[in-house]
């Protein structure tokens, strides 16, 4: 007997059927069922159609969300839920695999126990990477067998500062060397290529800078400013 689809085919290649609206969302952000015969997976897709015009990020946040899966897979940390690109019902878009989560979970709730902790470093450090500016404490997500994911990564990757987060329970501390090892791996092998074709020049640049910096500090730095919150927390 043959195995049955992956979850990268039934994204990939699955038709999809809208069956809601995620609500809270400021940008349309559907959750929908993908299926390729008897086989089907619930899914989250936001369409370029559906994005709120921002004055500071160019149209196409999808492609930033297909940006945060690529570089979390080339770092080998697996945090971010597996996302592909779609034509879908409402045109082009991201299509990433719902998390079936425990949503009373969050960062701060997480933060409570240690076991999750070096899984919470990683996404510190990957949003200090990709200058993420809107990691709230809901965007970190509990799912099966308590692995965390971190979801909502359309606003990254801009040339300039805009770093807007809830993690800074590690300022001060030690960057893990493991992780060094993975930035220097990134930096000496060079970005994903078909990173290059989401962001512009510039911002590749600019996440490579990022990295020599933090390879260089070896530490999570801190907020003085303790303006770099985003609103809601939550």
């Amino acid at each position: 007997m043959s195995p049955g689809p992956t979850a990268l085919d039934l994204l990939s290649r699955g038709t999809i059927e809208v069956k809601g609206r995620m609500p809270g969302a400021s940008n349309m952000t559907l959750l929908v069922e993908c299926a390729l015969g008897k086989d089907i997976a619930l899914a989250i897709y936001k369409p370029r159609r559906g994005e709120r015009r921002l004055w500071d990020f160019p149209p196409g946040l999808w492609k930033r969300e297909l940006a945060a899966y690529l570089l979390s897979e080339a770092l080998g940390w697996g945090i971010v839920p597996l996302t592909v690109s779609r034509d879908g019902p409402h045109g082009e878009g991201s299509l990433q695999l719902f998390v079936h989560a425990d949503f009373e979970q969050h960062y701060f709730s997480l933060m409570e126990d240690a076991a999750h902790h070096d899984t919470l470093r990683r996404i510190c450090l990957f949003d200090l990477l990709t200058n993420n500016a809107d990691r709230k404490s809901g965007h970190c997500l509990l799912g099966p067998e308590g692995r965390i994911f971190a979801i909502d990564n359309g606003l990254i990757l801009h040339v300039d500062p805009k770093l807007r987060t809830v993690i800074w329970d590690f300022a001060g501390e030690p960057i893990p060397a493991p992780l060094l090892a993975d930035l220097k791996r990134l930096i000496k092998e060079g970005l994903p290529g078909p990173l290059g074709n989401l962001v512009i020049p510039e911002e590749c640049q600019a996440l490579l800078a990022r990295a020599r910096a933090l390879t260089r500090m070896a530490a999570f730095p801190a907020d003085p400013s303790g303006m770099r919150y985003p609103w809601p927390l939550v």
